[in-house]
């Protein structure tokens, strides 16, 4: 069965609105973990708009379960990720304007510098994971750099207004996961996901693990962190079930 990792940007968002020390990513950690979370996921942003390098460094000698770093193939993230050596990494597109990572990685023209940061990653025995729209060749140059895992960009499917179109998205996914999984790479899938679209996807065999975060921060506003992650996995239970990929 697929799982959740839960991405606490936007815990450390909001404390950044007031440039306090709360609420802490780390406090909000705890709680996911206690509720079931597999993973706790932040990015590591080159503006620090939220995630900064003291949440990255007490996040990783305090999670217990896996601790999944989205990073930028920018020199210096780079060799942060170096420094700390989280479980796993996911390199994803960066654009400072954007409000969110918008798109997925381009693997196909940056195969030269991802392969790199690949290398560097595996030799500090960091898992890698590649966060890519649901493209074939995407897939295949994510695979032929050296990607442990691609990470399947969902934001498509999220943003379907029509059953056809609902329809379509879900069948792209599915193509991506047959054409990754061929590549010898692992499927995981992130992006938009929130507590009213997810079943369709969690429904679909062969996705490792689901990174969803703003949906779930939002609900933790009103009912809290802990019982706005056990929500989540249920409903990802609820629909998946298939053997863990």
């Amino acid at each position: 069965m697929a799982v959740l990792n839960v991405n606490i940007d936007h815990v450390a968002t909001i404390r950044q609105a007031r440039r306090a020390d709360e609420p802490d990513p780390v406090w909000a950690a705890v709680e996911c973990e206690l509720a079931g979370a597999n993973g706790i996921t932040v990015h590591l942003r080159q503006d620090r708009r939220h995630i900064n390098d003291r949440d990255a460094e007490v996040l990783k000698r305090t999670v217990a379960c896996k601790f999944n770093l989205e990073m930028c193939l920018a020199e210096p993230i780079v060799k942060i990720a170096e420094r700390i050596c989280p479980d796993q990494v996911t390199i994803v597109p960066e654009r400072r304007e954007e409000l969110t990572t918008e798109g997925g990685l381009d693997s196909v023209g940056g195969l030269k510098r991802l392969t790199a940061v690949v290398k560097r990653m595996h030799r500090k025995g960091i898992c890698v994971s590649a966060f890519i729209t649901p493209d074939t060749e995407q897939i295949l140059a994510s695979a032929e750099a050296g990607c442990d895992a691609v990470e399947l960009h969902t934001g498509a499917y999220s943003n379907a207004r029509t059953d056809a179109q609902v329809e379509r998205q879900l069948n792209e996914l599915r193509d991506a996961r047959d054409t990754a999984r061929s590549a010898g790479l692992i499927v995981h899938a992130g992006h938009g996901l929130t507590y009213r679209n997810i079943g369709p996807v969690a429904a679909i065999e062969g996705l490792g693990e689901f990174n969803i975060g703003h949906s779930i921060v939002a609900r933790a506003v009103l009912v809290g962190m802990r019982k706005a992650t056990r929500d989540m996995i249920r409903l990802i239970d609820k629909y998946n079930t298939g053997p863990k990929a």
